[in-house]
């Protein structure tokens, strides 16, 4: 008499788990929870939830926030973020929770910390770098922290050592626009091709 089998539960690792693995080499789940701070409660930590949040990106589809626990439905987490993780822990909740500590840890200093330990751990060369950036022209009324509405032109203040919010301006337009609004994006190359900050 054959005994019965157990059953046997397939998920996907595709191109996730290269991603992961090399999230993990870098320690960025470790750093984030160091720069950020683990209450004993949680059951998933804000570094697994960037680690989460970074896998979603990278897949073929992305998934809004609402949606974010579908898109881990039939892949490995455990495997992929860690021991007993399952995708309803992944839900919109937990991940405003994170984004709200991102916030309050600074969310420049935050990457930064992250991006020099991935340059040493990877041994990035730092000897020379090369700058670009891009305009984003946009359209609309955009709000500040305040809730007041952004003026036309930028005004003078004087500059603090904390950050800011972007301040959506009119200004010298690349693209010609003048007319719109826009955003400037950043990228730094190190000489050996590495992307360090955009």
């Amino acid at each position: 008499m054959k005994k019965p089998s157990e059953a046997i539960n397939i998920v996907n690792l595709d191109h996730l788990g290269i991603v992961a693995g090399i999230i993990d080499e870098m320690e960025l789940v470790e750093e984030v929870n160091k720069k950020v701070g683990i209450k004993i409660k949680e059951t998933l930590s804000p570094g697994q939830v960037m680690k989460a949040m970074i896998l979603n990106g990278l897949g073929f589809l992305s998934a809004p926030i609402y949606l974010f626990d579908t898109f881990f439905v039939g892949k490995a987490t455990e495997h992929l973020i860690g021991e007993g993780v399952i995708p309803e822990q992944l839900n919109d909740d937990r991940i405003g929770r994170a984004l709200d500590k991102y916030h309050q840890a600074g969310t420049t200093k935050l990457f930064t910390a992250i991006a020099l330990k991935a340059a040493k751990k990877f041994q990035v060369s730092m000897k020379s770098v090369h700058l670009d950036s891009s305009s984003i022209s946009v359209e609309g009324a955009y709000k500040n922290c305040q809730g007041k509405s952004q003026e036309v032109e930028a005004e003078s203040e004087d500059t603090e050592s904390s950050m800011k919010t972007i301040k959506i301006v009119h200004g010298y337009s690349r693209d010609r626009r003048p007319d719109l609004k826009q955003f400037i994006i950043d990228t730094i190359v190190s000489g050996d091709g590495d992307v360090l900050r955009y």
